[in-house]
């Protein structure tokens, strides 16, 4: 019964019909979402991610020494993949770092949940391997300590209020 039971593992969904990741899960929202995959909570490896329509941007950031090009879904569209166009996110990171964002940031902005920095994964001792990424150099206002409180790097969870 154990064989015939893992190749279909990667097919297993939830009750509303979206298949769980295949590979290695990246990225977890939990909380007030409409669509889940995994015991009532949004799984995504990274093709799951890189299926949803990317944006690029080209910014430099307080954190990095050039002007790169950053890719990824922006967050607006995840959130509303999932369900989701108000209210207030909190953004786990990998070493326990903690930032409440307003999803209006994310109609305010276009902000990306970045995957690629110059057409590469980002690594997770440069960042990666998703970092919420502010467009910095396309208005000054992203400057100010508050906002980049909100680029969180090295992010593993969502969560959704």
């Amino acid at each position: 019964m154990l064989a015939f039971s893992i190749p279909l593992a990667g097919l297993a969904a939830d009750a509303d019909g979206h298949k769980a990741p295949a590979g290695p899960v990246i990225l977890r929202v939990v909380g007030d979402i409409d669509k889940t995959n995994v015991d009532g909570e949004a799984h995504f490896d990274r093709r799951m991610l890189q299926q949803l329509p990317q944006h690029g941007v080209e910014t430099t950031t307080p954190w990095t020494d050039s002007q790169d090009h950053y890719e990824g879904p922006l967050m607006r569209d995840l959130l509303a993949h999932l369900g989701v166009t108000d209210g207030r996110v909190n953004v786990l990171a990998l070493n326990g770092y903690e930032a409440e964002i307003p999803v209006s940031d994310f109609y305010d902005y276009d902000v990306i949940l970045a995957l690629k920095r110059d057409g590469e994964a980002i690594p997770i001792r440069e960042y990666g391997p998703l970092w919420v990424l502010y467009p910095f150099d396309h208005d000054a206002a992203l400057l100010s300590e508050k906002m980049r409180f909100r680029a969180v790097w090295q992010v593993m969870k969502i969560n959704v209020r």
